[in-house]
């Protein structure tokens, strides 16, 4: 552990001017990422009117991590942090939020959104930078972002520490979880977050087609963070979620005309 890793700064990202604050979000980086890699989902959120902090990777200074995680979900003597407080975990982040969460250790905690849950303690294995790459994005552009300065390469198969995963345990987490998951993510298959998952009192999975590990940076990342906000604005009606949007289920003779057309097209059909 060095020192600038002892002393990463929390970023921020704020509503638009003018924009009434509608609820807070921390997010807990993964294994070797810094707050910075997580931009681009800050602004998108932010302009939805949350406000969105992250914090240190805490698979390197946990103490650090948690102490940040608790100052922003405080917010400061002036005034309170706005709820509801959610945490956003992405692979270890993702663990060490649902701890947190088991263990009751992060007070006017309302949600957990869980991206790629680490679902064993082992890593993916070793491998190349280029298949490291190929693992936890397929998106272009965050593939540039963590080919940069800032990422510690070769963390992806770095173990879960020690205890991690048992601490996580999801049944004893009271909080609202919505967990999203790759479909293609080869860290943690699908099959096992579903069934981690489905521990929790209250949890939704929602899974990403072809999805890769991190899947608020992957070519989804756009209707990953849709999912989000608008489980976000189902919470603000209270933990039971209640839907917003509801997709109808329309008969298949619902169009006006659609009886006579559908003759009409099965007897051209016959002459034919």
């Amino acid at each position: 552990m060095t020192v600038v890793d002892q002393h990463v700064p929390v970023l921020t990202w704020t509503e638009p001017e003018g924009i009434a604050v509608r609820g807070t979000l921390v997010v807990i980086p993964g294994r070797g990422e810094q707050p910075a890699h997580y931009d681009r989902f800050g602004r998108r959120i932010a302009a939805d009117g949350y406000r969105v902090h992250a914090v240190t990777d805490p698979t390197v200074a946990a103490e650090l991590a948690e102490s940040q995680i608790s100052s922003q979900l405080a917010g400061s003597p002036e005034a309170e942090a706005p709820g509801p407080r959610v945490l956003v975990g992405s692979d270890t982040g993702a663990l060490f939020a649902a701890g947190l969460a088991a263990a009751g250790q992060v007070s006017g905690l309302d949600a957990l959104v869980l991206i790629g849950l680490p679902t064993t303690e082992a890593g993916p294995g070793p491998g190349s930078w280029e298949e490291e790459l190929d693992t936890r994005t397929a998106c272009p552009t965050h593939r540039g972002r963590l080919s940069g300065p800032g990422l510690r390469r070769g963390s992806l198969y770095e173990p879960v520490p020690v205890g991690w995963a048992e601490r996580a345990g999801l049944s004893a987490v009271t909080q609202p979880i919505l967990g999203i998951h790759g479909t293609d993510d080869a860290v943690s298959p699908l099959a096992a977050a579903r069934a981690r998952c489905a521990a929790a009192p209250s949890a939704e999975l929602v899974s990403i087609a072809g999805g890769r590990h991190d899947a608020l940076n992957d070519v989804t990342h756009r209707t990953v963070a849709a999912t989000i906000v608008l489980f976000l604005e189902r919470l603000r009606l209270g933990a039971e979620l209640p839907s917003i949007a509801i997709r109808e289920t329309l008969p298949p003779d619902a169009g006006p005309d659609r009886g006579d057309a559908g003759e009409a097209g099965e007897a051209g059909e016959a002459g034919e």
